[in-house]
């Protein structure tokens, strides 16, 4: 069985050593590289091609968001490249929904317990998103404001702005989920895997497969991390 490669980017030694030493309890997982700052990190990932690239919000030199738009610059969007997974410890919500906006795959506070860290490694290694929960209430928080926001607009300026096609369309699928695709879709914004679904569920997991491709269906989104923001951002789930 093939190790998952890990590589670190973290400012703070301590904090840094502590992720190692942690991930490295595990077998199957290997770390390859380790930088401290945003320049020294980008040409570490070039060289060493991790399987995941576990990066610090607040770099010294450059931010662990800019890093990873640089980096997802360099694969223009290839499944089968390196997958970042963002540590941040302020959760604000700009520097959230920056995060989402530059590509990264996963999502954690640094206050994260070990084993949920490694299931997020896990559910990132496997193509999947994991959102921290404190992470996923800030982006529906600010989803929610920018509802209210867009209403106040649409009421005040109701002949200006009318909703087009596409957004009517939009709407119109994403309430057609079934009741069991929004405790799916609840999952998978959680950052739970097919097998974790399946389990939670206590369905079978080419049950789960089904719903989730329905569900991107219905969200016109190409994958799980888009169907998560959507789903926040639409406040279909909390």
């Amino acid at each position: 069985m093939s190790k998952i490669r890990i590589a670190l980017i973290e400012d703070h030694d301590l904090t840094r050593v502590g992720i190692r030493t942690a991930l490295l309890q595990r077998e199957e997982i290997e770390v390859v590289g380790e930088a401290a700052n945003a320049v020294a990190g980008l040409k570490m990932l070039k060289t060493v091609q991790p399987d995941i690239a576990i990066v610090d919000i607040g770099l010294p030199d450059k931010d662990g968001i800019e890093l990873t738009r640089e980096l997802k610059a360099l694969t223009n969007g290839d499944d089968s490249a390196i997958k970042v997974l963002i540590l941040t410890l302020q959760d604000n919500k700009e520097a959230v929904l920056a995060a989402f906006a530059a590509g990264a795959d996963s999502y954690c506070m640094k206050d994260i317990k070990f084993d949920n860290l490694l299931e997020a490694v896990r559910v990132t290694y496997d193509g999947n998103a994991w959102i921290d929960p404190a992470i996923a209430r800030i982006v529906l928080q600010q989803a929610q404001e920018n509802s209210s926001l867009r209403q106040t607009v649409s009421t005040d300026h109701q002949d200006i702005s009318p909703t087009s096609d596409s957004e009517e369309e939009e709407n119109i699928n994403v309430y057609t989920l079934t009741e069991r695709e929004l405790e799916v879709l609840q999952l998978i914004v959680e950052g739970c895997s097919n097998a974790l679904i399946a389990e939670r569920l206590f369905i079978t997991v080419g049950t789960v497969k089904t719903h989730v491709r329905n569900i991107l269906n219905k969200l016109c989104a190409d994958d799980r991390t888009q169907a998560a923001v959507r789903a926040l951002r639409s406040g279909l789930v909390g």
